[in-house]
C-alpha cells in the first residue's frame, strides 16, 4: 500500500536526517494512513478508501458523498488529461 491518500492528496515528505555530528542520512516522513470504509447510501454499497487522518476529517465533514464526488471528478480530469497527452481523440 503506498502511502498516498485519496482525499487529501498528502504523499511521503524527503529530506535529511541530522544526527549530532551532522553526519546527514536521507528519510521520509509518512503520512499516518489508514485503510477505512464507508457506506455510500446512493449505490447501497460500502467502497474502501486509502486516507490520512486530516482525509478522515474531511470526510466527516464534508460528508462521503460529496468526497466520493470529488474524487471522482478529479479522476475523470486526469484520464482525460493523459487521453491527450497519448494522442486519442476525444
Amino acid at each position: 500500500m503506498s502511502a498516498h491518500c485519496q482525499v487529501t492528496g498528502r504523499k511521503p515528505g524527503f529530506g535529511k536526517s541530522v544526527s549530532h555530528s551532522h553526519k546527514r542520512t536521507s528519510r521520509r516522513w509518512n503520512p499516518n494512513i489508514q485503510r477505512k470504509t464507508y457506506y455510500l447510501p446512493s449505490e447501497d454499497r460500502r467502497i474502501t478508501l486509502t486516507v490520512s487522518t486530516k482525509g478522515i476529517k474531511t470526510v466527516d465533514r464534508d460528508g462521503i458523498e460529496a468526497v466520493v464526488a470529488r474524487i471522482r471528478g478529479s479522476e475523470a480530469k486526469r484520464s482525460k488529461r493523459h487521453s491527450r497527452a497519448r494522442g486519442d481523440k476525444i
